[in-house]
Formats: structure tokens, C-alpha cells, sequence
């Protein structure tokens, strides 16, 4: 996908389960590492970015320190980020640190005409999805205030089936409340998430449904229980033409993950 001025340009990064020390892995794995490396060949093979879209799980185990590293690292790229919950972040901690002009956990970001509405799908305490009246009533007061503005929606839950039943217990259980809303704004042109940490790509009616990879370890697609492999850590591109009409596609890193624990009891 070729970058020109005509279209905007998002790199979509999610699910880096960045720990609180640098250098300590999960599964074996320095998500800190992965993390740095998906940046830096995105950055090296795509870039210019309008914007970086985070789709939750930044930390695990998640503090101060983790959320300070993760925003001096996208600081250095000096590109907006908005970064929204996964299941297994701090939201209050995320607002209260990842808050610069340019890396925010902002709801509503317009570009050209475009509007970019992230919303929260965490239910705290639980890895499952769900979106509040909170969260519908402002995702319906974004699209009714701007009638002329085509629409991407994020999340981190994912919001259809993505065939592996272990995963689908997580999904975003009112996700037919979401269709219904987005149903009535043909505006709307795409819903994109994490949490599944593999790819996906599916519609529902005219509308695009896409899930990103993770920056670390991935799932075994289609899987009936949790399977971790090593597929190759990615991020997903999305380009938003003038138009309303939007393409993506997902890239990896050239080599499989080193040292991934696949006998794993959940993480």
C-alpha cells in the first residue's frame, strides 16, 4: 500500500503486554523488545503515519513504570497516538499518564474527513467485552454531531466471531447493540480491535471488521482452547481515502518469535 497525499495513513499496534520491568519477559518472551522492533519496521517501511491507533492490553500487570516506557516510546516517533483499554490495563493510570499532546487516550480524533471513535469495551476485573449505554450514547453522539464525516471505530473486545471458542467468551457480548447503532450511520466504514492477537479480516453487511495482530506472542487461529504461537509479532495498516472508501492490510516481522513457552496455563 503505497502512501500518498490523497489518503491517511494509520498504524494500528496492539496487545504489547509491556511489563512493569524492562527486560522481563511473559512466555518467555521481552515484549519490550517485540514491542520496539514492530514500531521500528513500520516506522522504517511505511511511514509517514497521520497516527498511531493503540488497541488495548499496553501493560500487564500494569503501573507507572510500564505506562511511562510505552509513552516514552511512541514519544520518540513524534506521531499522535491515541491508546485505548484493553482487559488487562489501568484506564484511570492510562488517562493520567499517557497524556501528552501527542500520545492520549482521546475518544474522538477527526482526520480530513474522517473520524476516528475510540470506545472501552473493558469490564474491569473480568478479560470480558462489553460496550456501556456510557460508551453507545457517545459513539451515537459522535456520528449524529457528524453527518458529514465517515467514520473507523476501535475497541480492543472483539465484536464478531472470529471461530475460536475459547476467544468468542470474550467477545463484546452487546455486540449486536453496536450493530444496531452503527446501522443507522452508513458513514460508518470499518470497526477494528485487538485482543484476539492474530489477524482478521470480516464484514458485517458494508461494513469492514478487522482485528490486528499482537506486538508479541500470538493466538492459534480458530483454536478451541488457548494455544499461543510463534507466528511473527505484526500491526496492522489502514488508509482512509477522501472517498470513504478505506484499505488494510497486515505486516509481520521477517522472524518467528525466539523462546515463546507454548505449554502455557493462560498469562
Amino acid at each position: 500500500m503505497a502512501h500518498n497525499s490523497s489518503c491517511l495513513s494509520i498504524l494500528q499496534i496492539s496487545d504489547s503486554h509491556i511489563l512493569p520491568e524492562p527486560g522481563e519477559t511473559l512466555l518467555g518472551i521481552d515484549t519490550d523488545y517485540y514491542f520496539q522492533a514492530v514500531l521500528e519496521q513500520a516506522f522504517a517501511s511505511h511511514s509517514p503515519f497521520d497516527l498511531i491507533l493503540f488497541t488495548g492490553d499496553l501493560g500487564q500487570h500494569p503501573g507507572r513504570s510500564n505506562y511511562q516506557r510505552i509513552l516514552n516510546t511512541l514519544e520518540a516517533y513524534k506521531t499522535p497516538c491515541i491508546c485505548l483499554p484493553g482487559n488487562h490495563d489501568d484506564y484511570k493510570l492510562m488517562q493520567e499518564i499517557l497524556n501528552t499532546e501527542l500520545v492520549s487516550c482521546r475518544k474522538q480524533v477527526f482526520l480530513g474527513n474522517w473520524q476516528i471513535i475510540s470506545l472501552n469495551s473493558q469490564v474491569p476485573g473480568t478479560p470480558e467485552g462489553r460496550l456501556s449505554d456510557q460508551e453507545l450514547a457517545f459513539l451515537e453522539q459522535c456520528l449524529s454531531s457528524h453527518p458529514n464525516h465517515y467514520a473507523l471505530i476501535a475497541m480492543h473486545h472483539h465484536c464478531l466471531s472470529v471461530n475460536s471458542p475459547w476467544m468468542d467468551t470474550m467477545m463484546v457480548e452487546n455486540a449486536q447493540e453496536l450493530f444496531a447503532l452503527i446501522n443507522q450511520h452508513p458513514k460508518v466504514k470499518a470497526v477494528t480491535f485487538g485482543h484476539i492477537h492474530q489477524a482478521a479480516a470480516l464484514e458485517a453487511g458494508s461494513v469492514r471488521v478487522w482485528g490486528a495482530p499482537s506486538t508479541c506472542f500470538q493466538f492459534q487461529p480458530e483454536s478451541k482452547q488457548l494455544t499461543v504461537v510463534d507466528t511473527p509479532p505484526g500491526y496492522r495498516l489502514i488508509q482512509l481515502f477522501a472517498d470513504g472508501s478505506l484499505e488494510s492490510e497486515v505486516h509481520r516481522l521477517p522472524k518467528p518469535l525466539t523462546g515463546l513457552q507454548t505449554d502455557t496455563q493462560g498469562y
